[in-house]
C-alpha cells in the first residue's frame, strides 16, 4: 500500500513541505493517493460563512497562449470577468447582467415616482456611472453609511429636480392665452423668466410702465430713464353719488426713494387711500372731508409697512420707515377738491386756451418754505440742491401727519393734471404744463397723458414719471374717453 502513495516532496494542494510515507498534508489534509504526482488538483473552494453569499461555480483551467518569435508581445491583459463561466456540468453560463444601481432614499411616495410594485426602467451601465441631470449630490457623506434606506437625522430625504418633468414641460411651456412679445426685437417670445428667447433682452417689469383708463379718467406711470425700478404708484375710481350725480377720482403717490422699501409704500397708500375716498363718496360724506379721511387711511397704511416682525429685519438692522408723498383729486357735484402731502402736484387747466391756468397745491419742501418765509424768490429757492427737499410725507417717521385740502369751483371746463415731480420738473409753471398737454385732453385722456410722459422722458426721464387727467365737469353717467 506504502508504494502505491506517491512520494512527493510537496503538496500539491498548498505547498506544504510532506516527509516521505505522508499519506495526507499535515496543512490541509489533502489525501495524497488519490492524485497522481504528475497533476495538480483543483483548490477546493472555501466554505462559505453563515448567511453570505453563496461560492461561485469554480472556473475551468485556462491554456494561456505565450509570445513567441522576433518583437511578439505578450498576449493581452484580460479581466476576470471577460472569460466565460461554466456551471458544475462544465456548460457556459449566460453572460451576467450589469448590477442596477442603488436606489435613493426616499422617505415616502413622490408625486412623480412610479407605484410600489410597478416596474422601473433599468438604467444602461453609462448612464449609471454620471450623475443624473438635475439632482443634487450634496448630501453628507455619513447619509449612506449606516443608514440603509433611511435618512440622516435633520437631512430632506429628497432634493427637488430642477429640470421640468419631460411630460408637462411642453404644456407648462406654452401657457393658454400667452402672447407676450419682445418689446426689444418685436419677434421673440418672453420667457417665464422676463427675458425674450430670440434676443434675450429683459422685458419691462409690470410697474415699469403702467397706463390705467378708468371711464373719462386716465393715468400712465413710467419707470423714467435713470432709475432701475418705479417707486410711483396711482389709483382712479369713478362712482355714483347717492343723489345719482357721477364722481371722479385719482390718487398719485411718490415712494420716497431714500426710505425702505418706497415702492411697496406708493402702492399702499394709492390703493388704500382710493379705497377709503370711494367709500366716503358712496355715503353721502363731503368731498373735502372725504379726501381727509382718505389722507389718514393711506397714511396708517404705510405706517403699518414699518411694523414688521423683529426677523424680518435681522439681516437689514439699518433700514428706516418706508415713505411716500400722495396727492388727490375728487371732481363730483360741481366741486373740485384737492388733497395732498408732499411735494406732489395738481394743477388746473381750462378748456379755454384764453383762461389762467393755476396750479393748486403748495408744496411740503425746502424750497416752498423759503418761499413762504421770503427768505427767497421762488426762481432762486428752486435753483438751490436742497430745493426737492421734502419737508411732509407719509410714514411711521414722519415729525407729524398734517393734510392739505382744498375746495374749487370752477365755472369753466377744464382738465385736473395730478402729477409726481418726475413730470412737473420738466413743465414747473402752471402755463408750461398747459401748452405740454394737448387741447383735447378732456375728450382723450389717456392719450394726454401719454404724451406728458414722453414729454419728461425726452427731457431726461431722470425720475419716476406718473401723471393722471380728470375732465372737469365730470360727464354724464356712462360717457367715456373718445
Amino acid at each position: 500500500m506504502m508504494s502505491q502513495i506517491p512520494q512527493l516532496s510537496a503538496c500539491p494542494s498548498c505547498e506544504e513541505p510532506l516527509e516521505s510515507g505522508d499519506r495526507f498534508c499535515g496543512a490541509c489534509g489533502f489525501d495524497l493517493s488519490a492524485t497522481p504526482p504528475t497533476a495538480r488538483p483543483a483548490v477546493p473552494a472555501p466554505a462559505p460563512e453563515p448567511g453570505g453569499p453563496p461560492a461561485p461555480p469554480h472556473a475551468a483551467g485556462v491554456d494561456w497562449p505565450t509570445a513567441s518569435g522576433p518583437g511578439a508581445t505578450g498576449a493581452p491583459a484580460l479581466l476576470p470577468t471577460d472569460l466565460p463561466g461554466t456551471d458544475s456540468a462544465g456548460g457556459l453560463l449566460p453572460p451576467a447582467a450589469p448590477p442596477p444601481p442603488p436606489p435613493l432614499p426616499v422617505a415616502g411616495p413622490h408625486p412623480g415616482a412610479p407605484d410600489a410594485g410597478a416596474p422601473v426602467p433599468s438604467a444602461s451601465p453609462e448612464a449609471s456611472q454620471a450623475p443624473a441631470a438635475g439632482v443634487r449630490f450634496d448630501r453628507p457623506a455619513e447619509a449612506g453609511a449606516g443608514a440603509g434606506a433611511g435618512a440622516v437625522a435633520g437631512a430632506p430625504e429628497e432634493y427637488p429636480l430642477q429640470a421640468p418633468d419631460p411630460r408637462t414641460a411642453g404644456a407648462a411651456a406654452s401657457p393658454a392665452g400667452s402672447t407676450a412679445v419682445c418689446v426689444a426685437c418685436r419677434a421673440g417670445r418672453v420667457d417665464d423668466d422676463g427675458y425674450c428667447e430670440n434676443c434675450g433682452h429683459a422685458q419691462p417689469r409690470e410697474r415699469d410702465h403702467m397706463e390705467q383708463e378708468s371711464g373719462p379718467v386716465a393715468a400712465v406711470s413710467d419707470r423714467g430713464l435713470r432709475h432701475h425700478r418705479n417707486e410711483d404708484a396711482f389709483a382712479l375710481g369713478n362712482t355714483v353719488l347717492p343723489d345719482g350725480s357721477p364722481a371722479l377720482t385719482a390718487i398719485v403717490c411718490d415712494g420716497v426713494s431714500s426710505a425702505t422699501r418706497p415702492d411697496d409704500a406708493s402702492l399702499a397708500a394709492s390703493r388704500t387711500a382710493s379705497a377709503a375716498l370711494l367709500a366716503a363718496l358712496g355715503q353721502g360724506t363731503h368731498p373735502q372731508q372725504a379726501m381727509h379721511e382718505a389722507i389718514v387711511a393711506a397714511s396708517q397704511a404705510v405706517n403699518a409697512l414699518a411694523e414688521e416682525p423683529e426677523t424680518a429685519r435681522q439681516h437689514a438692522p439699518h433700514q428706516n420707515a418706508p415713505a411716500c408723498t400722495l396727492v388727490g383729486a375728487v371732481v363730483a357735484g360741481g366741486l373740485l377738491v384737492v388733497g395732498w402731502v408732499g411735494d406732489s402736484r395738481a394743477y388746473w387747466l381750462p378748456a379755454d386756451p384764453n383762461s389762467v391756468p393755476v396750479r393748486l397745491t403748495e408744496d411740503d419742501s425746502w424750497a416752498a418754505q423759503m418761499v413762504a418765509a421770503g427768505v427767497m424768490n421762488e426762481a432762486e429757492a428752486y435753483a438751490d440742491e436742497r430745493a426737492h427737499a421734502i419737508t411732509g410725507w407719509l410714514g411711521a417717521d414722519a415729525y407729524e401727519l398734517d393734510p392739505h385740502t382744498a375746495s374749487f369751483k370752477p365755472d369753466r371746463p377744464g382738465v385736473i393734471v395730478v402729477c409726481t415731480d418726475g413730470l412737473w420738473n420738466y413743465a414747473e409753471a402752471a402755463e408750461e404744463m398747459a401748452r405740454a398737454v394737448p387741447p383735447d385732453a378732456a375728450a382723450r385722456p389717456l392719450h394726454s397723458a401719454q404724451v406728458l410722459v414722453g414729454l419728461a422722458l425726452d427731457g431726461g426721464g431722470h425720475d419716476n414719471v406718473t401723471v393722471a387727467l380728470l375732465p372737469f365737469p365730470a360727464p354724464p353717467q356712462g360717457a367715456g374717453s373718445a
